[in-house]
């Protein structure tokens, strides 16, 4: 077998238009901001899209940066067993691992889960996101989405029962999850938690700031909670235990697919029940996310569906369902 000539590293920035803008409790944004990662061997290449995120330090340059700066030991020969040390967790090492997992995919003629050594992917339900806005706006958003199975309701200002009350009525069928994005505090949480309990929600992301969630431990919660912003990868998850119910998973702030898939094991043998979620990004982004999301009983990987275009050969959204990934997007 002759020897496989070194990889070559690409790097490159897009910015895809958000549909009508995207709103949490931190802010809102008018388009998504991505870095691509291309691994090339001469014949194959291999690529893995991240979004960096100012809320962990990170921006768009450092992430480049970063990338670009193990140009010379990849080429040199470092894997993505070798990358899991040679990058902390984050979008740049997402990025590169998702790369390294399509050019393996490409080289061999198999699929990632093949690879990966999981059965075939499924299409799963996925949630839409419901901004955060006033209660009539916010009415007004969930009343055209009313026919999807699951929506995401972003909350965290005050008037937050006003508005899961008012995204009820607008979606009386639709189940629900609402997302805080750490915009709760130790006051107003049991009385948000029960709104939320009585509206029929199913689940409650990151309701108060990672760092500062030591109230989920003294009052009984109507309904899970779960972990967002205060898990990041493996290590993170023996301290959530006792405070929170789930933890979403999200390759960003895994650093990759390899270190995903381990949490999925290390999460479960936890306790925690799962949750696959995404940043808003192109379908290159959430195809990986698609695999993490086979063990989850809450998918939300809709950020595709929030941009005013996708890329080409991007996923299939029918209804509430996203299909796999095919080979001309990724893995």
């Amino acid at each position: 077998m002759e020897p496989r000539a070194p990889l070559v590293v690409a790097v490159r920035t897009e910015h895809w238009p958000i549909a009508g803008g995207f709103t949490i409790s931190r802010g809102a944004k008018t388009q998504a901001s991505v870095v691509i990662a291309e691994l090339s061997d001469g014949r194959h290449v291999g690529r893995g899209e991240c979004v960096p995120y100012a809320r962990y330090g990170e921006t768009v340059d450092g992430v480049v940066e970063a990338i670009s700066a193990l140009k010379c030991e990849i080429a040199r020969g470092l894997d993505r067993g070798g990358l899991q040390e040679a990058m902390r967790p984050g979008a740049a090492r997402n990025a590169l691992d998702c790369a390294f997992w399509d050019l393996a995919a490409k080289r061999s003629g198999k699929r990632v889960h093949e690879l990966a050594g999981l059965p075939p992917p499924k299409p799963l339900v996925t949630a839409y996101t419901i901004s955060l806005a006033t209660p009539k706006v916010m009415a007004e958003q969930a009343a055209k989405a009313a026919g999807r199975a699951l929506l995401k309701v972003k909350l965290g200002g005050d008037g937050d029962k006003e508005r899961i009350m008012a995204v009820r009525r607008a979606a009386p069928k639709a189940q629900l999850i609402v997302d805080a994005n750490e915009g709760w505090t130790p006051d107003n949480l049991s009385d948000n938690l029960s709104a939320c309990a009585l509206s029929g929600v199913r689940l409650v992301e990151q309701p108060l700031p990672a760092g500062a969630d030591d109230a989920l431990t003294k009052i009984a919660r109507p309904l899970p909670v779960c972990a967002d912003e205060s898990v990041h990868a493996r290590t993170s998850l023996p301290a959530l235990v006792g405070k929170y119910d789930a933890v979403n998973i999200k390759l960003d702030k895994a650093g990759g697919l390899t270190e995903a898939l381990a949490m999925v094991k290390d999460a479960e043998r936890l306790g925690f029940s799962l949750m696959a979620g995404c940043m808003v990004a192109t379908s290159l982004a959430i195809a990986p996310a698609i695999l993490v999301g086979q063990r989850a009983r809450v998918v939300d990987l809709d950020g595709a569906l929030l941009l005013a275009r996708d890329r080409p050969d991007g996923l299939r959204y029918e209804a509430s369902l996203v299909h796999p990934a095919t080979p001309a997007l990724w893995g």
